[in-house]
């Protein structure tokens, strides 16, 4: 029989919490309200591995990924959550010797969205999905998250541009305090990941929709000319920092999900793409719901 380096004892005896494969690339067939989704899907799998413990049989994780993603050519998944947790299940009994197991997956997503123009096309988000197996634990701790490209448009500088215009021009000073003025835009690009618990499922498109309504506007693939104009319009109504975009996503994710227990985890981070700037502005809150409760 063939020597098994993996489970000889290693020169250094440490544990190691993660071991694993990245950057797996899978076509993942997901069932979705009315219809079947083919995801390409990235994933990232690990188990930890103890002390006594050379190396970790990694080839386990390939069989794992390849056994659910043929079956679900056959028996779609229901999400890219419940795919993660199964492999974060199967993963400890593979590996006898783990006591943790942890996925990570992600995949192109797309949704038809209509411009103010009323012109349609399919809008491309990200779709994020977590699971974190312990042995003997009653429940995987599982998480769902979506990215979300949008604008924003910067309060300060519509200010500044307010004030000059009123020194320049004092006889348009009432007009300029009651619509916006010039500013600079960004691309922002927020991250929301929300913690499942046992009983709350979790919609994607809500949360994508949540994020979304979090920004100054929405931004499109596919613009005619006055639909720009709409939008800019749009955004320069509803200037934000990246901070408030952060801060809204909180506030519509406690209005949607009033029943969510006070332990749910929750992070939503956000970057704005400056124009003006050689850097970019960037927001982050990682907190449970029962702390954005506190008064």
């Amino acid at each position: 029989m063939p020597r098994d380096v993996q489970s000889e004892a290693p020169d250094s005896s440490y544990r190691l919490t993660k071991v694993g494969v990245t950057g797996v690339v899978k076509p993942v067939q997901v069932h979705r309200p009315g219809r079947t989704l083919t995801l390409t899907t990235r994933l990232d799998v690990y188990v930890d591995l103890p002390a006594n413990q050379k190396g970790s049989h990694l080839s386990r994780n390939l069989e794992i990924i390849n056994e659910l993603v043929d079956r679900s050519v056959r028996e779609p998944v229901e999400s890219l959550e419940a795919l993660v947790e199964t492999i974060a299940v199967l993963l400890l009994k593979r590996h006898d010797y783990a006591t943790t197991s942890e996925v990570w997956a992600e995949a192109d997503y797309f949704l038809e969205r209509t411009s103010p123009g009323g012109q349609t096309s399919l809008e491309p988000y990200r779709l994020v999905a977590r699971a974190d197996a312990r042995r003997g634990a009653a429940h995987v701790d599982r998480s769902i998250g979506v990215e979300v490209l949008g604008m924003t448009a910067c309060p300060c500088a519509m200010e500044m541009v307010r004030e000059r215009l009123a020194e320049a021009h004092p006889e348009v000073r009432d007009l300029s305090e009651s619509m916006p003025v010039i500013t600079h835009n960004q691309r922002n690009r927020t991250t929301l990941i929300l913690q499942e618990p046992p009983g709350h499922e979790v919609e994607a498109d809500e949360l994508i929709q949540i994020v979304e309504d979090s920004m100054s506007a929405p931004t499109y693939e596919l613009l005619k000319r006055p639909d720009e104009g709409r939008l800019v319009e749009r955004a320069h109504r509803n200037p934000k920092f990246v901070e408030d975009v952060v801060r809204d996503v909180l506030d519509r994710l406690l209005r949607r999900y009033p029943r969510m227990p006070d332990s749910t985890w929750v992070r939503v981070k956000s970057e704005s793409e400056e124009s003006i700037h050689k850097h970019n502005a960037f927001a982050e809150r990682s907190t449970t719901f029962g702390e954005l409760r506190e008064p």
